[in-house]
């Protein structure tokens, strides 16, 4: 519900900034496409990863640090349980599961917003911003967001697990994981959607020529 709401407003935000430049230069037809395609390729992907890794990432960090605390890792390992395959792996499924399919829904959101705004503030009908986004949008728009998105959602669940199975130092120290542990993913999202962006997206476009 959050992501969509982010995304509901980051779409409507992204449209009034750049429609009234589009509508002052005549191009109005490219509205829907340009907004279509940074939230394929970037604003979605990226926003849903952002609220993802505050949310779960926080979660995996405090859950599983204070089982490291309260020595229930350790009685794991006495059943002969490994913790990673115990612990770590489901949540790294679960993550890479679920943030392609939050991508895809915020990208719908989003362009929902936008279409708001561009009908009701700047008279643009819903026809021209529809066929503006047909005719930018291509399928590798929307799989690079969610190849994006898989990569971040095990991003998420690694470093999260990983900074709860390590946590040391009582409730203080579950706090500090989990702290710790939020800010590695966000800084790690943004390092990793560069790399992504720049294998991507590398040489001339030709969405415009679409």
């Amino acid at each position: 519900m959050i992501a969509l709401l982010t995304a509901s407003f980051v779409g409507m935000v992204f449209t009034i900034q750049v429609a009234r430049e589009f509508v002052a230069l005549g191009a109005v037809n490219i509205v829907g496409g340009v907004l279509a395609l940074s939230l394929a390729r970037e604003l979605s992907p990226v926003l849903t990863a952002v609220i993802v890794a505050g949310r779960v990432c926080s979660a995996f960090a405090a859950e599983i640090g204070t089982m490291r605390v309260t020595e229930q890792i350790d009685a794991l390992y006495m059943l002969k349980t490994d913790p990673v395959d115990y612990l770590v792996i489901p949540r790294v499924i679960a993550c890479c599961s679920m943030l392609p399919i939050l991508t895809v829904i915020c990208l719908v959101t989003g362009l929902a917003g936008g279409l708001l705004i561009s009908t009701t503030m700047y008279n643009i009908s819903s026809t021209v911003f529809l066929d503006s986004v047909r005719n930018f949008l291509q399928v590798w728009d929307v799989c690079s967001g969610l190849v994006k998105g898989l990569v971040f959602g095990a991003t998420i669940a690694i470093i999260g697990t990983s900074w709860g199975l390590t946590t040391t130092g009582g409730a203080k120290g579950v706090g500090q994981s989990t702290t710790t542990a939020v800010v590695t993913a966000l800084l790690s999202i943004f390092i990793i959607d560069f790399f992504l962006s720049w294998i991507m997206f590398q040489g001339m476009g030709s969405s415009v020529n679409g």
